[in-house]
This record gives structure tokens, C-alpha cells and sequence, in this order.
């Protein structure tokens, strides 16, 4: 069975930088697309970023790229995002799935509980 924990949400001022980790069980992520997607209050489903095809290919959504990066450890089986210049508009619940990408974007399933990122203005 697939268990996806997310860590490392919080509560940062705009400009501040947050590091989000998502371990896995019972799923090896160098195999598989893997990647964040956000909900905040109120709003729809963004995906946020995404890598695939061993780690050599990465999708970012236009309101992040430039200011989050997502990699991963293999040997860890964890997956990471770096979150650097934080904006309000980043606040959300962030959640890490595995995806398939289809037309270009990643599609998620399976997503574990999601970690809060709150970023003050």
C-alpha cells in the first residue's frame, strides 16, 4: 500500500523560503512521475510542479516558475519542494501525488494529507 507523508509547511512572511519533503512507502519515485499540487480555501486545484521520466524532465506551473524547485532522492525515496520567494498568494494546502502527464500537465492521484503553507504579507 502507497503512504505519502508531507512535511515541512508553515507559516513564513512573504519573501521567506519553505522546503517541502514528501516521504513514500510502498513506491519507488525514480520509476514515476511525481509531483506538488496546491488547493487553497475556496479555490480549484493547481498543479505546481511535477518530474518525471527518471528526473530529467520537470513541469512547473507558470505562477512558480523562477521560484520553486522540485527534485528528489532516490535513496530516500523522497520527494522535495524548495519554495523560494514566497508570496500570499502561495498560501495553500500542498499536497505530493504520483501524476501522469498528459498534454503537457501533470495529473494527480493518490495524494497523502497535505501540509499548510500560510505566507504573510
Amino acid at each position: 500500500q502507497v503512504q505519502l507523508v508531507e512535511s515541512g509547511g508553515g507559516s513564513v512572511q512573504a519573501g521567506g523560503s519553505l522546503r517541502l519533503s514528501c516521504a513514500a512507502s510502498g513506491y519507488t519515485y525514480s520509476s514515476y512521475c511525481m509531483g506538488w499540487f496546491r488547493q487553497a480555501a475556496g479555490k480549484q486545484r493547481e498543479g505546481v510542479a511535477a518530474i518525471y521520466a527518471g528526473g530529467s524532465s520537470t513541469y512547473y506551473a507558470d505562477s512558480v516558475k523562477g521560484r520553486f524547485t522540485i527534485s528528489q532522492d532516490n535513496a530516500k525515496n523522497t520527494l522535495y519542494l524548495q519554495m523560494n520567494s514566497l508570496k500570499p498568494e502561495d498560501t495553500a494546502m500542498y499536497y505530493c501525488a504520483p501524476c501522469a502527464v498528459v498534454g503537457g500537465s501533470p495529473h494527480f492521484f493518490n495524494w497523502g494529507q497535505g501540509t499548510q503553507v500560510t505566507v504573510s504579507s
